[in-house]
């Protein structure tokens, strides 16, 4: 069986402010999707990945990939014009190169800190259930609103999950998702976990952390770099 990591770089990153892609902004010198590039090229797990990359920078990523020495990826895929299309055209493509049966670990670009053991666990869960939604427990009170200016309730935090990425799935079972999504008028859910819920299906969750963190926002860049200084002086240690 193959484990392919597919991370999706196609999105603009309007929310961080700036004229370059954030996948592309460097943080100490290396763009952040080199981050993330580095810790599915050294997993053992992971036999290949794949980028959907947006449009014009493919180049530039693969410039990056000779640089920094990113030999598993194999392919770089155009991005759609939301979350869900970009998605879809990579798992599309990965069904022309490889078994229904193989793994493929959806995973965004702009989640540079995640683990080797987030990894593997999604992959664990994948063999066993058939699908892993990485995720981490809700920690604060969660309060419902109708206009974002006033309560209308209140919901149990025991209740939800925080999910993360990577997302595992079989080829075969997430192009044939996206198939019927299709069909069924779904065209911009939010993520693959959520596209399956809106189709009657269950998911199944693996570990995930708080450091696992997704970069949207210039303060986001700030937590990842003092990960960063953490990470370094465990090494020294």
């Amino acid at each position: 069986m193959t484990n392919i990591a597919l991370l999706i770089a196609g999105g603009s990153g309007s929310r961080m402010g700036q004229s370059i892609p954030k996948q592309f902004l460097t943080v100490n010198e290396k763009p952040v999707i080199v981050y993330t590039l580095e810790i599915f090229q050294k997993h053992p797990e992971i036999d290949s990945i794949a980028v959907v990359c947006i449009e014009g920078w493919e180049s530039v990523l693969q410039a990056y990939a000779n640089q920094f020495n990113i030999t598993k990826m194999r392919h770089i895929i155009p991005g759609g014009k939301n979350g869900q299309e970009s998605i879809r055209n990579g798992v599309y493509e990965l069904e022309k190169h490889y078994l229904p049966s193989d793994i493929v670990l959806i995973h965004d670009a702009i989640r540079p800190m995640v683990s080797a053991d987030i990894i593997s666990d999604c992959i664990r869960v994948t063999k066993e259930k058939g699908n892993a939604i990485t995720a981490i427990p809700c920690a604060e009170a969660m309060i419902q609103t109708e206009d974002g200016n006033v309560s209308v309730g209140s919901y149990p935090r025991d209740h939800l999950r925080r999910t993360q990425t990577p997302q595992g799935f079989h080829i075969s079972d997430i192009c044939n998702l996206h198939r019927r999504a299709l069909k069924a008028g779904i065209n911009n859910s939010v993520a693959s976990c959520t596209l399956k819920i809106e189709m009657g299906e269950q998911v199944y969750f693996s570990m995930g952390s708080e450091k696992n963190i997704k970069l949207t926002t210039v303060e986001d860049i700030d937590i990842f770099k003092a990960l960063l200084v953490e990470k370094r002086s465990d090494w020294l240690k």
